[in-house]
């Protein structure tokens, strides 16, 4: 068994409020857990609300599986998050 995580840290520009924080939070990680069939949840940041925190992870037997999957869901929050990514931090067990 081999398990894929990373944490996504994201700039929301045009967020005023935490409630456009939720609503672009909410958007972008429903979408990919329903995509990717991943557990996908904000994990830090929560506070500020111009900053996104996002932690995925993932479970497969196979690691370079996890690992194109992990890949493939940062690509797609980066594309789809209405928001700059601007960190990663990959791990893989």
């Amino acid at each position: 068994m081999y398990t894929a995580s990373a944490k996504l840290t994201f700039h929301i520009q045009h967020a005023n409020s935490l409630k456009e924080k939720r609503q672009v939070v909410r958007s972008v990680t429903d979408k990919a857990r329903h995509k990717f069939n991943a557990s996908i949840a904000e994990v830090d940041t929560q506070n500020l609300h111009r900053v996104m925190t996002i932690g995925i992870a993932l479970v497969s037997g196979d690691a370079s599986h996890a690992q194109k999957s992990l890949e493939e869901i940062i690509r797609y929050m980066e594309e789809h998050a209405n928001a700059d990514l601007i960190q990663v931090e990959e791990g893989c067990d």
